[in-house]
C-alpha cells in the first residue's frame, strides 16, 4: 500500500491519503486519544509532537506542534497507516451519522448548510480541513473550522475573503462570518 501525503495551507498540518475508504460517517476531528477506541487514531495521537486527527471520507490530517518537523513525524504515521490497512482493516471511523434535525432549523441556515456543504466543504477538503455550520443569529454566521482549516495562518483570510463573501452574495439576511 503507498500512502500519499499532501502539504495543506497550514504548515502544522499534514493531509494523509490512504488510497483507502477512511470515514463513512461525518468527518469527525480528534485531539485526544481518549476520545477514540480506534488503535490507528490512538497510535497517531500518542506520538509526541501530534496535536490533533482530522477524518474524513477518503484522507486524515494531523496537526502538529509549531516546533516538531515533518520529517521526524511523517514515516512513523505512514507506517501506522500502513499497518492498520494489512492488517485486514478496510475502514477506520465506521458509523452512519442518522442525526437529521434538518427540521429544526430555518429556511435560511437550511440555504447557508447547503452553500457551505456544496461550495465550500469540497474546498476546504482539499486543504484537508472542514467547516461546519454552528449557528445563525442577528445577521451573524458561526462556524467551526476543523483539521487543516484550525489554527491554520491564512484561516482568517479564507473565511472573510471567501466563506462570508460567497454567503452573503447568494443570502442577503447575512452580514458576518466568525468561527468558534
Amino acid at each position: 500500500m503507498f500512502v500519499q501525503t499532501e502539504i495543506t495551507p497550514n504548515p502544522n498540518s499534514l493531509k494523509f491519503l490512504p488510497g483507502k475508504k477512511v470515514s463513512n460517517d461525518t468527518p469527525v476531528e480528534i485531539i485526544n486519544k481518549s476520545e477514540s477506541n480506534n488503535e490507528l487514531v490512538r497510535n497517531i495521537l500518542s506520538i509526541n509532537g501530534v496535536t490533533g486527527i482530522f477524518l474524513s471520507d477518503n484522507f486524515l490530517s494531523v496537526n502538529k506542534e509549531e516546533k516538531i518537523d515533518w520529517e521526524d513525524l511523517k514515516h512513523i504515521i505512514i507506517s501506522f497507516i500502513n499497518d492498520y490497512y494489512s492488517n485486514g482493516n478496510e475502514i477506520i471511523i465506521n458509523k452512519q451519522n442518522n442525526n437529521n434535525s434538518s427540521s429544526d432549523l430555518s429556511d435560511v441556515e437550511k440555504k447557508i448548510i447547503k452553500i457551505l456543504e456544496t461550495k465550500v466543504r469540497p474546498a476546504v477538503a482539499k486543504d484537508g480541513g472542514d467547516i461546519k455550520f454552528k449557528t445563525f443569529k442577528d445577521g451573524v454566521v458561526t462556524v467551526s473550522l476543523q483539521g487543516s482549516c484550525s489554527g491554520c495562518p491564512s484561516s482568517t483570510m479564507t473565511l472573510k475573503q471567501g466563506v462570508q463573501n460567497l454567503l452573503c452574495h447568494y443570502i442577503p439576511e447575512i452580514k458576518e462570518v466568525i468561527a468558534v
